[in-house]
């Protein structure tokens, strides 16, 4: 499996870009790049499929998104985005993506996975790449990038521990899946590191919305486990955490953002969020795979390791020792000191390790 290091990684992007501002724009940007003696040179044309989300999620797609639009004003290239707004629009705007001769097509979600890996192997001739799933038939032309989300999951478990008065804490999910596991499965196991760190006794309760565009069912998740007693909430459900976050903060509970800095939907009430940097994954690995430098038919997989998960650096409403004490804890991640669980197995191995 081929792996990034933290140098290839960050790159020349450098830190500032990690914290690039996602764009709500319209679904094409860019021009033409020209050689050195002024003649026109067709501009490198890159096209993004959305998963059902949506392109202003607030969340998962909308940074990718951001990272398109990074190729776009930072290289010249032409980029615009295709959006699902079902399951059987995958392989439809895959198409349409190769009819309007793109270079390179990202797929947004591991949704996508099926789709893109029998697209690939359509289109020989077309680099194809997505976020959150894998190659899974050994197409050359195919690269797939996961990340280690219950990373940065276990964080902001560990923050949401803390941070509990009512000692009950809760979780949003969107549709329940391997990848998406991960998420509730690292944030549990933050929460049972800090009990056993803190000689605290935080419960968790978690619910899937099976969606990931559902404002109302997050909203109503929430307003369920806040009458329960959680005063914190995370959640990794798209636009389906949005309508969590609203309930956090009209109840006046604490919430926790995921893959983008979530603090400016709800300043007073969104105390951190579990990032996960898809924006920098796809502007350097599109121009990796364009400049030739990978080649594709690849498995990537990024952890806190390379920087590409993490949490937000917003801590305003955090006591700077339990935001010390989160960094401290990725700190041991990335030293390997703490091997964040995945899934309910690995959980109960974790928890027996304490």
């Amino acid at each position: 499996m081929e792996k990034l290091t933290r140098r290839s990684f960050l790159g020349a992007a450098g830190a500032a870009a990690l914290t690039l501002a996602a764009c709500n724009g319209g679904g094409s940007t860019g021009g033409d790049d020209t050689t050195p003696d002024g003649d026109a040179e067709v501009a490198t044309k890159v096209i993004m499929v959305t998963d059902t989300g949506g392109v202003n999620d607030q969340s998962f797609n909308e940074l990718s998104w951001a990272g398109m639009q990074q190729l776009s004003t930072d290289l010249g290239w032409e980029v615009s985005y295709l959006e699902s707004k079902q399951d059987a629009d995958y392989m439809t705007n895959l198409d349409k993506a190769v009819d309007a001769g793109a270079q390179l097509i990202w797929g947004v979600g591991f949704a996508m996975g099926a789709a893109v890996n029998e697209a690939a192997l359509a289109n020989p001739d077309v680099q194809f790449a997505i976020i959150d799933s894998t190659n899974d038939n050994g197409a050359a032309n195919l690269t797939g990038v996961t990340f280690k989300q219950e990373e940065c999951s276990f964080a902001v478990g560990y923050v949401a521990a803390r941070m509990t008065a009512s000692g009950k804490v809760g979780f949003v999910g969107g549709i329940d899946s391997e990848i998406m596991q991960s998420f509730e499965q690292g944030y549990y196991a933050g929460i049972e590191y800090a009990n056993k760190e803190q000689g605290l006794s935080v419960t968790y309760q978690g619910q899937w919305a099976e969606s990931f565009g559902d404002a109302a069912k997050g909203k109503a998740i929430a307003q369920s486990q806040i009458a329960d007693g959680c005063d914190v909430l995370y959640h990794a459900a798209g636009g389906t955490g949005t309508g969590m976050i609203e309930a956090c903060a009209e109840a006046g509970v604490w919430a926790i953002g995921v893959d983008q800095d979530q603090s400016h939907l709800a300043p007073e009430t969104v105390i951190t969020s579990a990032l996960k940097r898809v924006d920098q994954a796809i502007y350097q690995i599109s121009q990796q795979l364009i400049g030739g430098s990978l080649t594709g038919g690849s498995n990537i997989t990024l952890g806190a390791a390379e920087d590409a998960v993490g949490i937000a650096p917003t801590h305003d409403l955090l006591p700077d020792e339990i935001y010390q004490g989160a960094l401290a804890v990725i700190d041991k991640i990335k030293a390997g000191e703490i091997v964040v669980p995945k899934n309910a197995d690995e959980l109960d191995t974790f928890k027996a390790g304490l």
